[in-house]
C-alpha cells in the first residue's frame, strides 16, 4: 500500500499544578481557542476542547507526524507560554507535569464530546482526582498514586 494512513482519536486530560483553580471563566475560552490552533498546527484535529477552572479535557484526532509525547510537550509548554506571556492570570502559570492520552474507538468519540462538552455539569459531583482515577480505572492503566498528582 502507498499511502500512509492513520485514524486514532485521544481523549487528554491534564490538570493546573497542583489542581490550582487558576482558569477562570473569563480566560477559558480564549486559553481553548489558542490551544485548539496549537492542535491543528501540530497537524491534529479537535474535535472537542472544555475544562474547569483546574483542568481541561480535549477530545483529539491524533497527527501521524508528532508522537504523543512530543505533542504535549508542545501542547501544554506552549499553552502555558502563551498564558504566562499574556498576563492572563495573577501569578505563573504551569500545567501539572503529567497527562491522560485515552484512546477512543470511533463509534465512541460522540459520547466522549457530549462528556466534554458538560464538564461543569459532571463536576458539580465529582471532583478531578476521582474523575481521574475513574478513567485510569476503565482504561486499565497501572499506576503509583504517589506519582499522578503534582
Amino acid at each position: 500500500m502507498p499511502q500512509s494512513l492513520h485514524c486514532n482519536f485521544a481523549h487528554i486530560v491534564f490538570s493546573t499544578k497542583n489542581r490550582k483553580p487558576m482558569i477562570g471563566t473569563d480566560i477559558a475560552d480564549r486559553i481553548h481557542s489558542y490551544m485548539t490552533g496549537m492542535v491543528r498546527e501540530r497537524g491534529a484535529g479537535l474535535i472537542a476542547i472544555n475544562g474547569m477552572p483546574d483542568h481541561v479535557h480535549l477530545l483529539i484526532k491524533s497527527s501521524k507526524t508528532t508522537t504523543d509525547v512530543d505533542f504535549m510537550k508542545e501542547l501544554k509548554g506552549g499553552s502555558s507560554k502563551w498564558i504566562n506571556d499574556n498576563n492572563m492570570i495573577h501569578g505563573h502559570f504551569n500545567w501539572q507535569a503529567g497527562y491522560g492520552w485515552f484512546s477512543i474507538s470511533p463509534k465512541d468519540t460522540d459520547q466522549v464530546v457530549e462528556y466534554i462538552r458538560k464538564q461543569q455539569e459532571h463536576h458539580r459531583k465529582v471532583s478531578f482526582q476521582v474523575e481521574f482515577r475513574k478513567f485510569l480505572k476503565a482504561y486499565q492503566v497501572d499506576y503509583d498514586e504517589r506519582y499522578v498528582w503534582d
